[in-house]
């Protein structure tokens, strides 16, 4: 499984503008919590206590907020796939 590091250098390879996006949000995320932009949304089951903020129609970024820093889970594709 990649790491955040990995996560970062694909998309700057592959698109940077989705890059930027995951940025954006992760500063969105530490200034506003579980509010702000790409539609906040709380998962369930297996995920509990984690969120998900959509990136683009088909990848989100999936995080929780823990100690006062984002652990980031995923940022590629749609809910794990």
């Amino acid at each position: 499984m990649p790491v955040a590091a990995d996560l970062e250098a694909l998309w700057q390879n592959q698109d940077r503008k989705i890059l930027k996006r995951i940025n954006a949000l992760l500063q969105d995320i530490a200034r506003n919590g579980n509010e702000g932009m790409g539609k906040p949304d709380p998962l369930k089951h297996g995920f509990h206590g984690y969120w998900s903020r959509r990136i683009t129609d088909e990848h989100r970024l999936i995080y929780k907020v823990a100690d006062d820093e984002v652990r980031v889970a995923a940022c590629r594709y749609h809910y794990g796939r």
